[in-house]
């Protein structure tokens, strides 16, 4: 391909992951919104509701390697709907174990669920591959955006996709669950038909091109940016520490409010904030980025989390609205760690091994999200949510020092 039609091929890309994404968006957060109530129902326990958390962004780790050492070898369009096919399965084994009642089935399946997770996170690092210098961070962010809307709807259908499963007599909380197959599997559909040229294979056809032009016998995009390879570590580590904070916030939320007294009604319009926040404010992040470097805004991301700690820790458990308020900030501090993270990672490695590191890194993201979904149920139940949201907060300081003696070396 001519790369005067390099424009086009990026816009037909975007184009795709938009509506991917968004149908995307709308699977993770349905099961996002029940999958720590529906396990505390079958489990009895409170210190085990973290572990649907646990284990579907344990999956994801896998899925992430699985993903991304596709998509090195085969293109985007492959790793990516191999991805979100495995996710519709999962979301159908949810569904199975909640009719049969069986625990063992249910961490199973959510382990399989996750591939869907990794495989929305995924999807942002194609967003870049032929955007033009200076605007990878705007691609990624608009790629991110789109699940906003899936996000937003996702949530608010947990108590009518509820009803409809009474109606198929399948437990009302697996009821997001069918929402989530019928997401995955339609946006594996698109992709599969429309992702069309592979934007990772035609960004490689013609760097190799260019390079053949100058020839300069040099491999191009050999080098990362003035990051070196100190950037990988950086960008993981920006990355996993919001991670782990979110989820295990996210997803003791729900449950920290039925204790409260609210129903399923109120944890999915918090969610459905959450979720809002994490994925609408990308636009501008992503300009922010381009514009002031990532490391202001990971820093910037830092100080939203641990606001966003203090606020959930201080909120009283029957004020909906303060909750809400803090899950913003908790969303809003993911979108600052998630686009400046993805963008010092994107400039630091080389077109030949771009998707198989930023898999490897994926799956720390993805481990980190494990942790924090596994020992918020554990800490919850042993000291209170508000301990685990001031901590988490605390946590998220740690960005501050990195970030600075990064900046320091440079």
């Amino acid at each position: 391909m001519d790369r005067s039609r390099r424009p086009e091929a990026q816009r037909r890309t975007l184009t795709v992951l938009v509506m991917s994404q968004i149908l995307s968006g709308a699977g993770l957060a349905a099961g996002v919104t029940v999958g720590a109530l529906l396990a505390q129902d079958m489990l009895g326990s409170t210190g085990l509701a973290g572990l649907p958390s646990a284990l579907f962004t344990a999956g994801s780790a896998l899925a992430a390697v699985a993903v991304g050492r596709v998509s090195q070898a085969r293109g985007r369009r492959p790793g990516l709907t191999a991805g979100y096919l495995t996710g519709a399965v999962g979301s159908a084994g949810v569904v199975a174990a909640a009719v049969a009642d069986n625990p063992v089935l249910l961490f199973a399946a959510l382990f399989v669920y996750g591939a869907g997770t990794a495989t929305n996170l995924q999807a942002r690092y194609a967003g870049a591959d032929l955007a033009a210098p200076g605007h990878q961070a705007r691609a990624v962010s608009t790629v991110l955006v789109a699940t906003t809307l899936g996000g937003l709807t996702g949530p608010n259908l947990a108590a009518p996709t509820g009803a409809l499963a009474g109606h198929l007599g399948i437990p009302a909380l697996a009821g997001p669950f069918l929402l989530s197959g019928a997401a995955y599997a339609l946006a594996a559909l698109v992709l599969a038909v429309r992702l069309r040229p592979d934007p990772l294979l035609l960004a490689r056809t013609l760097a190799e091109a260019k390079d053949a032009e100058a020839g300069t016998g040099v491999e191009p995009d050999a080098v990362g940016t003035s990051y070196g390879r100190g950037g990988v570590v950086l960008g993981a580590l920006v990355m996993v520490l919001t991670q782990l904070v979110m989820v295990a916030v996210m997803t003791m939320t729900p449950v920290h409010m039925r204790e409260h007294g609210h129903g399923t009604a109120a944890s999915g319009l918090v969610i459905a904030v959450h979720i809002g926040a994490m994925y609408l404010p990308s636009p501008l992040t992503g300009w922010l980025v381009d514009r002031h470097g990532p490391l202001r805004i990971a820093a910037a991301s830092g100080i939203t989390l641990l606001a966003s700690g203090v606020l959930a820790g201080l909120a009283p458990g029957d004020s909906v609205g303060l909750l809400a308020l803090a899950l913003a900030l908790l969303g809003l501090g993911w979108n600052l760690g998630l686009v400046s993270g993805t963008a010092i990672i994107t400039g630091a490695v080389p077109l030949a091994t771009r998707a198989r590191t930023q898999g490897l890194v994926d799956v720390s993201i993805a481990l980190a999200g494990a942790t924090g979904g596994m020992t918020s149920g554990i800490m919850v139940a042993a000291t209170g949510y508000p301990v685990l949201a001031l901590t988490c907060g605390a946590l998220a300081l740690a960005l501050l020092p990195a970030v600075a003696a990064s900046a320091y070396r440079r």
